[in-house]
């Protein structure tokens, strides 16, 4: 099927009328990419592409076409992970089995084979990108790679945990935290040396709480995992890394999906797949703070806060369509989007309307 590289940003009006809303859509080409900017990199998984957006204008400069790259059209592009300069970025393709190394011009310089590669984790000092296996993987090795950004060598580390997905590496980069979909278990590895430590949770015998990703404290002494089946935030003390502390629960919507912990340590954000909401939680006293519903907020996957805090950016699936696309780019399948939120006035303040099933999000941490 031949694909448009045209593009769609919705636009929210004001109505006049507290919480109401309406999505302004107007078709736009592909802008060209400024220089100097920064950008965002989604991962559009049933669309076999990446698409790469302007933080500045919310514009996209370019949709990344895997397929016509040799990857297949199933190649499924999962997670994304910037470096903190914008100098390169990496994208997991689980079916194509392979971590793909692009440059800031969006140049593909390196590819590294890595069987159904899930989410990505950067050291925050080595030149090290720690790879995690797939949910879409029913049985794949209980090992997490260490990949050498430079040389893009690959290292395998045992975990000893069924299908082990969510994963994190500690602020201060002495540790990686991992965590399983198919048991009640948090594994921390070590980053230079690998050596493992498990810690099963409390009522591990029981449903398994589908640990989906972490979320860290800014000074590294606490953990939050969200968790699929049991809808719930999982709290751990980890200021001995070596052994995590479950010390909290918190209920909360339908399948919470990506956290964000903001700078201040205040605020977790995260998505709820399951209730196609955001929801916001104050670490002061553990608490619901807001729940956020609107426009464009579709199966809710990833997200991202920009670098000064401002915007959380929320990448949406959308496979049942129930947000309609104004222009489907091309493609069968109904479009992702990605949904703009102001984090002072947690209102939603834009809609950008990307491939189908927007899922990994990443951004480069310092601004330009």
């Amino acid at each position: 099927m031949e694909r448009t590289t045209n593009t769609v940003r919705s636009g929210l009006l004001a109505l006049g009328m507290a919480g109401l809303v309406a999505v302004r859509a107007a078709a736009a080409p592909v802008t060209a990419a400024p220089a100097d900017g920064s950008f965002l990199y989604v991962a559009n998984q049933e669309a076999a592409a990446v698409t790469v957006i302007d933080l500045e204008t919310h514009e996209i400069v370019e949709i990344i076409d895997l397929e016509a790259m040799g990857y297949g059209a199933n190649a499924k592009p999962h997670h994304v992970a910037v470096e903190p300069d914008g100098s390169f970025w990496y994208v997991s393709l689980i079916a194509a089995n392979r971590v793909l190394k692009f440059d800031r011009d969006n140049e593909l310089v390196a590819s590294i084979g890595f069987e159904r590669p899930g989410l990505l984790a950067l050291h925050p000092s080595e030149p090290w990108l720690f790879v995690g296996r797939s949910m879409a993987a029913v049985n794949p090795p209980q090992r997490i790679g260490r990949i050498d950004r430079i040389s893009m060598e690959v290292e395998e580390y045992d975990v000893f945990i069924p299908r082990p997905h969510a994963l994190l590496a500690s602020p201060d980069g002495g540790w990686v935290y991992a965590g399983s979909l198919g048991e009640n278990s948090v594994v921390t590895v070590e980053a230079e040396s690998g050596e493992a430590e498990l810690l099963r949770l409390p009522g591990s015998g029981a449903m398994p709480h589908v640990l989906v990703q972490y979320a860290i404290s800014p000074d590294g002494g606490t953990l939050v995992a969200t968790a699929e089946m049991t809808a719930k935030l999982l709290v751990f003390d980890v200021t001995e890394p070596v052994a995590p502390k479950l010390v909290g629960e918190l209920d909360v919507g339908a399948r919470p999906w990506h956290p964000s912990w903001s700078a201040d340590g205040r605020w977790i954000w995260f998505g709820n797949l399951g209730a196609n909401e955001v929801t916001l939680v104050d670490t002061s006293d553990w608490s619901v703070a807001a729940v956020i519903r609107g426009e464009g907020l579709a199966e809710p996957h990833g997200s991202v806060l920009s670098p000064d805090g401002s915007r959380l950016y929320v990448a949406n699936r959308n496979e049942t369509g129930s947000y309609a696309s104004s222009d489907r780019m091309g493609y069968d399948a109904p479009g992702g989007t990605v949904v703009v939120i102001d984090t002072a006035t947690r209102e939603i303040i834009d809609v950008i309307e990307t491939p189908p099933y927007a899922s990994g999000i990443g951004l480069a941490s310092s601004p330009r």
